[in-house]
């Protein structure tokens, strides 16, 4: 007797038993206590993250405002070297960053805090190789925009601007591996700080430089990079330092060199899947350049994505908090606490689905005042902003969904349901009303409606047919590899 409480006494509770995990179907054991834990955990994580993501969007945001001071010329150039930046370079950094919710999440639950330094230095050995040649890109950026059809002057200031932009990129890169390294360990409060600073601290470095010292717009485009990299040192003194990172950063390993393939099996469709998606709302953009007006249409379609991205940032951060929720839970193969997780998170998002498309719905009329004084613009804004409001509540719910898949590791099926949603679906329906129907910007965006409905269908039917307990053995063997070696059953 004493024997077989010795044994069971070095059992990890952490390591998925399957008899254990297949016991704990349903979700009949989950009293009133654990729901509002769940609950507080997961606004704790996504207050902060929301922050965080419209921070880190305020950058951009700031250093086009103060370029708009300087000219037209200098605005439109600031404004597509910026859309430009993002979908050839930040985007796909996030996409590939975003395998770390998967690694490094796992590895949190089953508490292998090692490797979530092992992981994040691999993430960075990646991401800035990656970086190379979008630097090049980048570089280059006025003759491809030439190439693809644009005023020769305004991609000329556009070039400039991606240019003096390149040493962001970088330090983006690391940026978001540091991110994903705190937040999958549920240490979100030090990020949020960190932008804060960084953003008022931008406000100074872009007056100064595009005012003061005679750069101009290039100015803003290295304030960019100046705030970028003072956030990345301000993380990396935190984790370096701070007694809650002792355990899961131990310094830099040889170890980060080996399972790179594994890495990018899970980094290349997390980009594809995140890149699927923003490449086809910018694309509304462009095409909205064709239809007849197209000044008014363009106009009208940049208001509404720059203002919909900016309302996106509160269901990104349940989004973030979900991913980190499910991934933890597996990874201590808990999969009923996991399933918990993802209903909390459902109606979570939900509420501020309705609540939110609610206010965007009575403020439809003043809104477009805040981007100009035209009555014709002003009254496309609020018929769009009705629009807005239901694509924000679908988009809501399908991005809890999609933090569900980084979270189990499903990147590879998210890819392929983003490009069946938006490529097969969407855009073709856009393309169908707004040229051939005659419905114009309207019908553009109801396409991306029907793009996010069937991405939000694609996403619950995977999730609803989920065998959870299948899903926690799965992060074990994602954690662990395929045998789990003696000194992990050792563990505590």
């Amino acid at each position: 007797m004493e024997r077989k409480e010795e044994i069971q006494g070095l059992e990890s509770p952490l390591i998925p038993n399957k008899k254990v995990i297949e016991s704990k179907k349903g979700l009949e054991g989950i009293k009133k206590d654990d729901i509002l834990t769940e609950l507080k955990k997961q606004l704790s994580l996504a207050g902060p993250i929301i922050a965080v993501n419209l921070l880190l969007y305020c950058l951009q945001v700031i250093s086009v405002m103060f370029v708009g001071h300087l000219g037209e010329l200098a605005l439109s150039g600031a404004s597509m070297a910026t859309s430009f930046a993002s979908v050839t370079g930040f985007s796909l950094l996030v996409g590939m960053g975003s395998a770390l919710d998967t690694f490094c999440g796992q590895s949190y639950g089953a508490k292998q805090y090692h490797m979530l330094g092992i992981h994040k230095q691999r993430a960075m050995l990646v991401l800035l190789l990656v970086s190379i040649p979008l630097a090049c890109i980048w570089a280059n950026a006025g003759h491809i925009l030439v190439f693809l059809g644009q005023d020769p002057e305004i991609s000329a200031e556009a070039g400039s601007y991606a240019r003096f932009m390149i040493p962001s990129i970088f330090a983006y890169a690391l940026l978001q591996c540091h991110v994903r390294f705190l937040q999958t360990q549920n240490n979100v409060f030090p990020m949020m700080l960190s932008s804060g600073f960084t953003t008022l601290l931008h406000v100074l470095i872009c007056w100064i430089l595009v005012f003061k010292s005679g750069l101009g717009n290039k100015g803003a485009a290295l304030a960019n990079a100046i705030s970028y990299w003072i956030n990345v040192i301000l993380l990396a003194i935190y984790v370096r330092v701070s007694p809650s990172c002792k355990n899961t950063w131990t310094g830099f390993s040889k170890e980060a060199l080996h399972d790179i393939p594994k890495f990018l099996r899970l980094a290349i469709p997390s980009a594809l899947m995140l890149c699927l998606e923003i490449w086809s709302f910018e694309m509304m953009v462009l095409l909205s350049g064709l239809l007849p007006n197209p000044k008014l249409e363009t106009s009208v379609l940049s208001i509404s994505l720059n203002s919909y991205t900016m309302v996106y940032m509160i269901p990104l951060g349940f989004s973030g908090a979900t991913s980190i929720r499910v991934s933890n839970e597996l990874g201590a193969g808990r999969p009923q606490a996991a399933r918990l997780a993802i209903c909390i998170a459902l109606s979570l998002v939900v509420t501020e689905g309705i609540l939110v498309a609610t206010i965007m719905i009575l403020g439809r009329k003043f809104w477009g005042y805040c981007y100009s004084t035209e009555e014709m613009v002003v009254r496309y804004v609020a018929e769009m902003m009705i629009l807005l409001s239901g694509s924000h509540f679908v988009d809501g719910i399908q991005s809890v969904l999609s933090g569900i898949a980084r979270g189990c590791g499903w990147q590879k099926i998210g890819a392929f349901a983003n490009l069946g949603a938006y490529y097969l679906i969407g855009i073709p329906v856009g393309v169908l009303l707004a040229f051939v129907y005659h419905i114009g910007g309207k019908g553009l965006w109801v396409g991306i409606i029907v793009a996010l409905f069937a991405q939000a269908l694609f996403l619950s039917i995977i999730t609803l047919c989920t065998n959870w307990e299948k899903e926690a053995n799965k992060a074990s063997d994602r954690v662990y590899g395929p045998m789990i070696p003696v000194e992990a059953s050792l563990i505590n």
